[in-house]
């Protein structure tokens, strides 16, 4: 396993900092890493590392969603809060509608198949999108109207929409009947996920005003192990607590930083934030790798240009939902379509679940897994591109209000 973790840290930081040469986002280099690197191409990747590439994915995932919140001030959120909450399903619903009427025709497989397909495929791809929202903030682009604010927290909600209707859909192509608390529960998670993770912000903030007034200060350095550890604690408690109550644990992570941030002085909030991001570049780079090590790049090549075509249309689709979200907005026509490219790209979501289809012994599982490995390769580095080269010309840079 070290071997392989060596090869991850170095051959994908070296084609990263390649990319970023040539101008193209480092996700590119280590995608491509991943996947040359992965059991499809060389099989330079020890097994018990490939084993527990979902954890390490999640793990990652974690990581740049508490950078998140710890980035996201409240109430600029609450200036696109309408928006916001739009952006969590209807960008995604638009998507699978077009799944649901161009897959039958151009790859010939049922409508419940299709809506299948459009679950796995419509998915924004958090680890893609949120470090460059925070990035954003950070540097003040698209601030005053709380631009990446507002993809931040539509795209963190999107995945809980798409996950609950992918298995709602997938028991309904297996035969089994839909369940009217499947879609019950899509509020239920967020609102729970939310709630949970606000009470374990305060819990931690009161510990470490406590042990502060007590003269027993905790070094920030330890404040990163402990809130990091209480994460992956909210993230395991969803697996806990299924069966019984809908609890989204990614949500939790991001509504404790932002309690955390809230309460804290702006000094300790804006140090942890800063060590959260040290943090990223490690995480970015495992995160990238096992996403390619998870592509199968034979089924890309045996999806064809027909499940292209497919792609790009149902991302037409998308784009007027997206749009759809920024009706009655103060954004101007250059703000809403960078929101457009902001929703484009996919792969976590896509790598986590693509193949699940075809293990369940669905019929059309093998090209559903193919749409999706072509997906992640396309609409990733399309995505990250279209942010990092329209951000500058799109979206208006915050000044610095006078004193």
């Amino acid at each position: 396993m070290l071997t392989s973790l060596s090869l991850i840290f170095l051959v994908g930081l070296a084609m990263g900092a390649i990319c970023q040469r040539l101008k193209l986002p480092r996700i590119i280099g280590m995608l491509v890493t991943g996947m040359v690197l992965g059991p499809y191409v060389l099989d330079f990747l020890d097994p018990s590392i490939l084993s527990v590439s979902a954890e390490l994915r999640k793990m990652a995932l974690i990581i740049i969603l508490l950078k998140a919140g710890l980035s996201l001030d409240l109430a600029d959120l609450k200036k696109a809060g309408r928006s916001a909450i739009l952006l969590s399903f209807v960008p995604a619903s638009c998507e699978i509608a077009g799944y649901i009427l161009f897959a039958p025709v151009l790859l010939g497989i049922g409508r419940m198949d299709a809506a299948v397909m459009g679950a796995v495929l419509a998915a924004v791809s958090p680890a893609v999108v949120v470090p460059r929202m925070v990035s954003l903030i950070e540097r003040k682009y698209g601030t005053e109207k709380a631009i990446p604010q507002m993809i931040m927290a539509g795209a963190s909600c999107d995945d809980i929409f798409v996950i609950v209707l992918f298995t709602t859909f997938l028991s309904m192509a297996q035969g089994k009947s839909a369940n009217i608390m499947d879609f019950v529960n899509i509020p239920v998670s967020i609102i729970f996920g939310i709630l949970l993770g606000a009470f374990s912000g305060y819990l931690l903030y009161l510990f470490f005003e406590t042990s502060y007034a007590h003269k027993n200060c905790v070094r920030n350095s330890m404040k990163v192990i402990i809130v990091l550890g209480v994460s992956f604690l909210l993230v395991a408690m969803e697996t806990w607590l299924e069966g019984k109550i809908s609890v989204s644990g990614l949500l939790a992570v991001v509504s404790m930083a932002c309690v955390i941030k809230l309460k804290s002085t702006a000094f300790v909030s804006k140090r942890l934030s800063e060590k959260f991001g040290k943090l990223w570049l490690a995480a970015e780079v495992v995160l990238f790798v096992m996403v390619g090590a998870a592509v199968d790049i034979r089924y890309t090549l045996s999806a064809g240009i027909s499940a292209l075509f497919l792609i790009l249309i149902a991302l037409v689709f998308r784009a007027c939902g997206v749009l759809l979200c920024m009706v009655k907005t103060k954004l101007c026509w250059k703000e809403r379509l960078f929101c457009v490219i902001a929703y484009l790209p996919k792969a976590t979501v896509q790598a986590a679940i693509g193949s699940v289809p075809m293990a369940a012994g669905l019929g059309s599982g093998k090209i559903i897994l193919s749409v999706a490995v072509l997906a992640i390769v396309v609409t990733a580095p399309l995505g990250a591109l279209g942010i990092d080269s329209t951000y500058k010309r799109f979206l208006e840079k915050e000044m610095k209000k006078q004193a």
